[in-house]
């Protein structure tokens, strides 16, 4: 072989060895994930944003419709099992959710105990120990929102047994089926929508409320004695932290500080709004008067019902949905619950439960383009609906029998109910030994 032959061919051979790996060099000149600091600090405020709306907001909240003598269980019940789901979130309740592998009903236990997370793990475009925060406050507003239908005669120690059990066999694989990527309803066709929490906070929470008031049974005297709410101030200031938390909860669920996030927080603002005032006009229709009580219960369901529309709405359609849903949860509350005489104290269900299921069934109507929102050319809203149905349906049944093997498991270990002598006396002084007034 001449020179010129061979530097032809040394030229080629190197030519091909530069382009075996260029594979490799693209791949090690890939950037590793980074975190964005705006973005990460949106959820860090988003983070505690949520957990203003467990304590003080739903505290003060639900402890203001409470009667004075259980004032103190109340608050007491929400912010316990809220530290509750905390720490069991730490343990299993994170991988169990998000955790890698698994199926469509729960995710692999690799990292129980937060195994693996550190400092430098990202999520997106945040830190994963943020993302975690934050999805820790949603199963601890979850479980307290159940305790709403079973005050004033639950044990204490039973609602921290059923609440850990209900967590982990209801909460956690229902919020894998809806956010995972490989969950239940997120690998549906079209996948569910459910950009906040529809189903797995509020349709989950309502479900298992009225299941265990069902099986806790009546509070004594229900309904004969009037069991009016004690401070309806203290409600207002609860939700009005509701509210302001609320952006936190919807607005955060976008995972970044973006144009999601902007469309979740104008739909926060104005489906709440709207169905605050669709309250107090459908009880000046049904001939009372326009209350306080009922502004705020309208205020509730707004955020209710918006919650899955939040970030797959126009601004319009999150008004007529906040409207829509409010109308239905006056008439669930007024009068559905007095018809068939269940004893859901706080009205759980009929606010949790029936306006999220408002809201995930409204959420496939919204979501078209044609009203507002953010729905594609090839979207049909008949196949939406069908999932949503699905979703809704699915919900249901699971929230149900987890419930009942909870409650039974609470049952078997604590007694469940406390004796008509605590229960007349009040919870207050009968379990915690302590008064809110003097």
């Amino acid at each position: 072989m001449n020179r010129t032959n061979w530097t032809r061919a040394s030229v080629a051979a190197l030519g091909i060895a530069a382009l075996a790996l260029l594979p490799a060099a693209a791949s090690a000149a890939a950037p590793a994930p980074a975190v964005d600091k705006g973005d990460a600090a949106w959820m860090m405020t988003s983070t505690i944003l949520v957990l203003a709306m467990i304590v003080p907001g739903l505290a003060l909240f639900y402890g203001g419709l409470a009667r004075a003598k259980n004032m103190l269980s109340v608050m007491t019940q929400v912010g316990a099992v809220a530290a509750l789901a905390m720490l069991v979130w730490v343990g299993w309740g994170y991988t169990e959710a998000f955790g890698d592998g698994g199926n469509a009903f729960i995710a692999g236990f690799d990292k129980a105990f937060m195994r693996g997370v550190t400092p430098d793990s990202v999520s997106g475009t945040i830190p994963e120990y943020v993302f975690a925060c934050f999805q820790m406050t949603f199963a601890a507003i979850t479980i307290a929102l159940v305790l709403g239908a079973v005050v004033e005669r639950m044990k204490f120690s039973a609602a921290m047994v059923f609440a850990l059990v209900w967590l982990t066999i209801v909460y956690f694989p229902i919020a894998h089926m809806v956010w995972a990527s490989n969950g239940l309803f997120f690998t549906m066709s079209p996948a569910a929508l459910d950009f906040a929490g529809g189903t797995v906070v509020h349709i989950n929470s309502g479900v298992s409320a009225l299941v265990a008031c069902l099986i806790l049974g009546k509070r004594i005297g229900y309904p004969r004695e009037p069991m009016p709410p004690h401070s309806l101030t203290l409600t207002g200031v609860g939700t009005g932290l509701l509210w302001v938390g609320w952006f936190g909860f919807n607005a955060g669920s976008a995972l970044q500080a973006n144009g999601s996030a902007s469309l979740a927080m104008i739909n926060t603002f104005v489906a709440t709004a709207s169905a605050g005032l669709a309250w107090m006009l459908v009880e000046k229709i049904a001939g009372h008067k326009p209350s306080a009580l009922g502004f705020c219960s309208g205020i509730v369901t707004g955020l209710v019902a918006v919650t899955p529309a939040a970030g797959n709405s126009g601004p319009i359609g999150a008004i007529a949905l906040g409207a829509v849903a409010s109308a239905i949860c006056y008439f669930a509350v007024t009068k559905l619950k007095p018809k068939l005489g269940y004893d859901d104290a706080l009205d759980t269900f009929g606010i949790h439960g029936v306006g999220g299921t408002v809201g995930a069934i409204g959420t496939g109507i919204v979501y078209s383009s044609a009203l507002g929102g953010p729905s594609g050319d090839g979207w049909s809203m008949g196949a939406q609906l069908l999932v949503q149905v699905e979703a809704v349906v699915t919900t249901y049944v699971w929230a149900a029998i987890g419930t009942v093997i909870a409650i039974y498991v609470a049952k078997l270990l604590t007694g469940l109910r406390v004796t008509e002598e605590v229960e007349r006396e009040g919870l207050d002084l009968g379990e915690h030994g302590e008064r809110a007034y003097n």
